[in-house]
C-alpha cells in the first residue's frame, strides 16, 4: 500500500491521488494511477489500467491468484472488472461512501477476499490535502 501511495505524489503534476498494484506471489507485477484527466478518458482509472496490465503480465484474463492494493474503494465500473478478472483479493484503505461499489452490496466475484483500511489514515490524509488544494 506504501508503493501505491507514494508513487502517486512522484509525478509533476500529481494525478487525483489514487492508485493501484497488483501483486502475485509477493511481487509487484502491475502499477497504476489514475489517469481519467490526462489520458481524457473517463474509464483510465487506477484499478482498470492495473488489471489490463496484470493481465498483460501474466498472458491471461484471470487474476484468481492476485491480490490488487488500492488508495480508495474501487466504484461500480471498476468491481465490474474485478469481478470479471476473478481476483483472488482486494485490499484498499479508504471507503468511498459516495462513490464505491459497496453501497449496491457486494459486486465482486463470490471467491474475493476483501479487506480494508490498511494505512487508511496516510491516504486519507493525502486524499484530503488533494482535494482541499483543487478548491
Amino acid at each position: 500500500m506504501r508503493v501505491t501511495c507514494g508513487r502517486l505524489w512522484l509525478k509533476p503534476k500529481p494525478p487525483v491521488p489514487v492508485g493501484a498494484v497488483v501483486v502475485v506471489n509477493d511481487k509487484i507485477i502491475a502499477r497504476a494511477h489514475n489517469q481519467v484527466e490526462l489520458l481524457t478518458d473517463v474509464t483510465a482509472h487506477a484499478e482498470i489500467l492495473a488489471i489490463t496490465a496484470a493481465c498483460n503480465a501474466l498472458g491471461t484474463k484471470y487474476l484468481d491468484d492476485c491480490t490488487l492494493y488500492v488508495t480508495l474503494e474501487p466504484c461500480v465500473m471498476c468491481a465490474g472488472a474485478l469481478e470479471h478478472c476473478h481476483i483472488k483479493k482486494v485490499v484498499w484503505a479508504c471507503d468511498d461512501p459516495k462513490n464505491g461499489f459497496q453501497r449496491f452490496g457486494n459486486l465482486l466475484h463470490p471467491k474475493t477476499e476483501i479487506k480494508t483500511g490498511i494505512l487508511k489514515e496516510e491516504c486519507l490524509q493525502m486524499l484530503t490535502d488533494f482535494f482541499k488544494k483543487k478548491r
